[in-house]
């Protein structure tokens, strides 16, 4: 079993580096030679290989995207007009809603709140009709509840939403999803009592058994729901805090019951509905065997490829494809369960026959500057030593960045300082591949500034596949908020997803500069090795919202 070879190597490679000084010696002050032997070996396999003329190919590619909610972020969806008829008019619903802006009791009525309020009381949940009465009802259902920033900060409807939108169940493949707009839910919200049934059966009569820490449990969701703490959110009041399991219900129905209402004001039930369903098979559902598809049939002549945010689900069905056959598929010991999204690596056995020697992805996290806390999470850095089959031993890495970029110089001189350490990783060659969370126009002190970033690896005598000084304005992303989704405050007009989007320059690959020399690079954004540029993505056919960068590499001259 391989895995279990990588485990049994990196513990006796570990031993072997605190005997020698590496790891033991991260944070001294004296300076390592390079291991004789295996730097003659590194030396007469870069010989080999320049002699050959052979190259490496190396691709990177962030494969997260759309979650759970095909409405949350605009895509280009050329096949059917109606999808930017449908999110431009929900656009202009809340934009300037006129007299489309009803009281809340037009939407959510007196009597689903006297339903509801009838299955909070039978659990033993404070009253909350006051609110009802003195508040909500009145409010209107875009000025006074869609767009209230309160609601917002103290997130009485993202709250519920987050925790409930789509619960993984024990013993199903396929998650069970409440009845909203925004989410997997494929039963009928043609209008609002079908929506209020489905909503109060799921959220009171349906059991769901979900894996805790402690093990699995068997609850109805509103069971799952957590209070709203104002230590952690301050706008929320002493009295809100109280009842906040009841609050956070009430106002999770009416946010649903608005969004059930807007949709089918603005577009009849049979139009966006299956509209719905073809994004949710595409996006959601499809999403990593179009993943799959483009790494086996576009990317398959790749010697590493380096993965972020993949789901221990991806790898098992990676194995088991062709690609199992063609890669040794390594992914982290200490695998993040939770989140689920892990950095892995593809290495060609055909290019790296022994498979992976060790994972160093302990001793890289041990190398942080101390006292400094790096914003990262498990599963965020996979580490590994190979060697090639010319002898010449590599250091490869992937890594997902922090959404503002702020551990990926932290992390790279991590890498650097593991390395120098330590005589044998001395004589390593080091192959980079993240997803640096970089931008073009970065807020200072909250965000990484690609130019930084560029001379922050040029101090280390490494490169880029962009070189030694990235463009800003070469962007791997292109995704913007739409307005159906719970954070109003992050979406972007359709005029604006250019000006207001995530459109930066975040994902590279680094070597060493005097040790390879770039032949030829690429982006792509479509799964066919081209990029549109000012393209949001993805698209049905493309299931990222990073786009794929691909380079290839070769020795810089004879050594």
């Amino acid at each position: 079993n391989k895995a279990l070879f990588i485990v049994s190597a990196t513990a006796i490679y570990t031993a072997f580096l605190y005997h020698s000084g590496g790891a033991g010696q991260f944070l001294g002050t004296g300076s390592i030679a390079p291991d004789p032997n295996l730097a003659e070996a590194a030396r007469s396999g870069m010989a080999a290989m320049a002699a050959s003329k052979r190259k490496l190919q190396i691709s990177t590619w962030n494969i997260a995207a759309i979650n759970n909610n095909p409405f949350e972020y605009w895509i280009t969806y050329d096949e059917n007009p109606e999808y930017e008829k449908i999110m431009s008019s929900i656009e202009a619903f809340l934009e300037n809603p006129g007299n489309k802006d009803v009281p809340v009791s037009n939407v959510f009525t007196e009597e689903m709140f006297t339903e509801l309020e009838k299955r909070m009381d039978g659990v033993g949940w404070d009253n909350v009709r006051s609110y009802w009465d003195t508040d909500f009802k009145k409010r209107k259902i875009v000025s006074g509840f869609m767009k209230d920033p309160l609601l917002g900060s103290k997130r009485l409807a993202s709250m519920p939403d987050r925790i409930t939108n789509t619960i993984n169940v024990v013993g199903s493949n396929e998650p069970v999803c409440r009845p909203t707009v925004i989410n997997m839910y494929d039963g009928d919200l043609s209008n609002l009592k079908l929506w209020w049934s489905a909503w109060e059966r799921f959220m009171f009569d349906t059991p769901l058994t979900i894996q805790k820490k402690e093990g699995a449990i068997t609850d109805p969701p509103y069971k799952m729901l957590q209070p709203i703490k104002k230590s952690k959110y301050p706008d929320i009041t002493p009295e809100e805090e109280k009842v906040s399991l009841p609050l956070q219900t009430m106002c999770g129905a009416i946010f649903d019951a608005i969004l059930v209402h807007m949709m089918n004001t603005v577009s009849s039930p049979d139009v966006w509905q299956s509209l719905k369903k073809t994004m949710v098979e595409n996006l959601n559902k499809q999403k990593v065997p179009h993943t799959l598809d483009i790494l086996e049939s576009v990317y398959v002549t790749s010697d590493i490829v380096t993965l972020q945010e993949v789901s221990g689900s991806f790898i098992d069905q990676a194995r088991s494809r062709s690609l199992g056959q063609k890669y040794w598929i390594v992914s982290p010991g200490d695998m993040d369960a939770v989140r689920d999204q892990n950095s892995v690596i593809f290495l060609s056995k055909q290019t790296f026959p022994a498979g992976p020697s060790a994972e160093i992805s302990a001793l890289v996290e041990n190398s942080f500057e101390e006292g400094v806390d790096v914003p990262i999470a498990r599963g965020d850095i996979l580490a590994i030593t190979a060697t090639d089959r010319d002898g010449i031993p590599f250091v490869i890495v992937s890594f997902h960045g922090d959404t503002n970029g702020l551990a990926t110089k932290p992390v790279l001189s991590a890498v650097i300082k593991a390395l120098s350490s330590d005589s044998a990783l001395l004589t390593h060659k080091l192959v980079f591949g993240l997803d640096a969370n970089t931008y073009e126009k970065a807020k200072p002190g909250k965000q990484q500034d690609v130019r930084e970033w560029g001379k922050h690896y040029v101090s280390y005598d490494l490169t880029s596949c962009w070189g030694d000084v990235p463009n800003p304005s070469n962007y791997t992303t292109f995704n913007s908020r739409t307005y159906l989704q719970p954070q109003l405050n992050k979406a972007c007009k359709k005029s604006n997803k250019r000006a207001n989007g995530d459109v930066n320059p975040k994902d590279f690959i680094l070597f060493g500069k005097g040790d390879f020399k770039v032949a030829h690079t690429w982006k792509d954004n479509t799964g066919e090795k081209k990029y549109i540029e000012n393209m949001a993505f993805p698209t049905l056919k493309f299931p990222s919202d990073h786009g794929i960068l691909a380079t290839i590499i070769e020795p810089v001259g004879p050594l």
